[in-house]
């Protein structure tokens, strides 16, 4: 469960920082969304470890 908790958040955070990052340029979307993918990472760990173990 806890790899399907860091999937989902991964994928949102790359979503995210796609969305936001498509408004300047394709390549400013790729590097956001990464950036964003090793927030949701973190966030979704955190999430897991505090509150859901």
């Amino acid at each position: 469960m806890n790899k399907i908790f860091k999937l989902i958040g991964t994928s949102l955070g790359s979503w995210a920082g796609w969305w936001l990052g498509a408004h300047i340029g394709m390549m400013t979307a790729v590097v956001v969304s990464a950036i964003g993918a090793g927030v949701g990472l973190y966030v979704a760990q955190r999430l897991w470890r505090d509150y859901l173990n």
